[in-house]
């Protein structure tokens, strides 16, 4: 029952910490490219590194802590079905080669974060 509290209170906290980040970098990056999208996705694939790290790996944080973490908030706080909608809107719009761009770009980046953030942690803790 304590993982289902968990999982709903992170859930909560990664969904607005998405909704707050994404719209202060679509305001701020103004444009036809889902600036916002990208940078929650690539930002939570980093910390889903470190927190794999910490909890996972080292145990450094209480395996307790997981479901919090890992499930419930950054997986409220990163998206993949607003990156698909993003992608598909831009294709429909005409604008085929952004869209390409930015599916390309947010695997890749999203990847290479978490990929990042692993080797980092593992050498630093």
């Amino acid at each position: 029952m304590m993982s289902w509290l968990a999982i709903a209170l992170g859930g909560a906290l990664g969904a607005v910490g998405r909704y707050a980040l994404s719209g202060w970098a679509n305001e701020s990056f103004s444009g036809r490219f889902p600036v916002g999208t990208l940078l929650v996705n690539v930002l939570g694939s980093f910390v889903m590194g470190l927190c794999y790290v910490l909890i996972v790996e080292r145990g450094i944080l209480p395996s307790a802590w997981r479901p919090f973490v890992m499930t419930g908030l950054l997986g409220a706080f990163t998206t993949f079905s607003t990156y698909s909608l993003d992608a598909l809107n831009l294709w429909q719009s005409g604008y085929v080669s952004l869209a390409i761009g930015y599916i390309l770009v947010s695997v890749v980046s999203c990847l290479l974060a978490v990929w990042l953030a692993v080797a980092l942690a593992q050498r630093l803790i």
